[in-house]
């Protein structure tokens, strides 16, 4: 029996990076033999089991053979027999199919060293294609590392092309195309995965939505960059930069412009209304991907109110504790700085608006606070009582907003 690190645990020490969870790959053995040493199974559907003291997944060495359409179709082959470099030909890139022994001599049959450092995503083997969730897998890691440098290799853009021709990607259930989405989006550069998806056809299978965006032209006055697709991937990589590893801010930057790609094409390039008509098309895509309830209820907030944050400076008072009970940030002040992420994320999504301030950020948590403090206390003690108390702090509170200095 040999034991093996593989996968990113090897890629990330190779690449400085910070490791993240060990991985294991036992050769020579049988589910008896980890079992009689103490490791606990949890696999299903191939045999995998957590090392007794440090729980660290340990999987048996495998094969596997496409059986069916999607990432479901495939059976699973463990075996003594099976070599360490047939488990890591099934895996996805070659940077991930690097194994590292007990005395940290590197196995790498398929090149991934070389890889890293020429900065490429190559996959291992055609088979690459049999499952369709490895399209989002290398969309996910060019957001990851494209701050680093990578691309992904010519014939592996040829390879996932063939993949959204041949409808596997259809295949892909919501579950994977979220869990794939919320991490590319908590990546470095989110951007990243918008323009493989886009460049291989899968981003108009898979999110119409933010597809449409592309090649929709706004008022060069406002937004340099012109195209919405482009002003929408600035943004992605804006609120990366403004709340690292937030995908709920990152959702919210994906979808904010949305209705612009339902602008009537003689108001172009002018996009009134665009908050309102975001909002269909929002739903629609949070319902497909079964996000989860508060990314598709901030991300609404986000896209119909946006424009009202950028007017933080010269809203009503009333409009301002409008905007506040519709982010419920009264009782919920984390809902307020999330909103105000993606905000500013808009903000500096603009070509030569990267580094802007943004005031409106500090008036809205200043009126937040001058909100918070108005109590009903006092009211109940001038013996008011039911819907007068409400009344009455809502007075208060925009009478405590609208004496906050400018």
């Amino acid at each position: 029996m040999r034991i093996y690190l593989v996968g990113g645990a090897v890629r990330d020490k190779l690449l400085g990076r910070p490791e993240g969870d060990r991985d294991y790959v036992v050769t020579g053995a049988r589910p008896e033999d980890l079992l009689a040493l103490g490791y606990k199974p949890v696999g299903k559907d191939f045999p995998v089991f957590l090392h007794p003291q440090t729980g660290e997944e340990h999987a048996l060495a495998r094969t596997e053979r496409k059986s069916g359409r999607g990432y479901h179709g495939f059976e699973f082959h463990a075996d003594p027999a099976v070599t360490l470099e047939q488990d890591l030909a099934r895996r996805d890139l070659t940077i991930n199919a690097i194994a590292q022994d007990e005395h940290g001599a590197l196995i790498d049959p398929y090149g991934g060293v070389r890889d890293l450092a020429a900065r490429v995503l190559r996959h291992v083997s055609p088979a690459f294609v049999e499952d369709p969730v490895r399209l989002l897998r290398v969309a996910r890691f060019a957001a990851r590392f494209a701050p680093l440098g990578f691309t992904v290799a010519d014939e592996t853009m040829v390879l996932l092309r063939q993949m959204v021709a041949d409808g596997e990607v259809d295949h892909l259930v919501p579950e994977r195309v979220w869990a794939e989405t919320r991490k590319a989006l908590a990546e470095e550069q989110p951007s990243a995965f918008l323009r493989v998806l886009r460049e291989t056809g899968a981003l108009r299978v898979l999110f119409p939505e933010v597809d449409a965006l592309y090649g929709v032209p706004q008022r060069a006055e406002f937004h340099p960059e012109i195209d919405t697709g482009i002003h929408v991937e600035m943004v992605l990589d804006a609120a990366a930069m403004i709340a690292p590893g937030d995908d709920l801010v990152g959702f919210c930057a994906l979808t904010h412009d949305l209705g612009k790609a339902l602008t009537p094409a003689a108001e172009l390039p002018r996009h009134v209304m665009h908050e309102q008509r975001g909002v269909a098309p929002l739903r629609a895509l949070a319902a497909r991907l079964k996000v989860p309830a508060e990314h598709a209820a901030l991300a609404e907030l986000v896209c119909r109110e946006h424009l009202n944050a950028h007017r933080a400076l010269e809203l009503k008072a009333a409009t301002v504790l409008k905007l506040l009970a519709a982010l419920d940030a009264l009782r919920r002040p984390e809902r307020l700085e999330t909103f105000l992420a993606a905000c500013l994320a808009d903000k500096r999504g603009r070509l030569g608006h990267e580094r802007d301030d943004y005031p409106q950020a500090d008036r809205l948590r200043r009126a937040r606070a001058a909100a918070a403090a108005v109590t009903a206390a006092p009211f109940v003690a001038q013996g008011l009582a039911g819907p007068a108390i409400g009344a009455a702090m809502e007075r208060a509170r925009i009478a405590a907003i609208a004496d906050l200095p400018k």
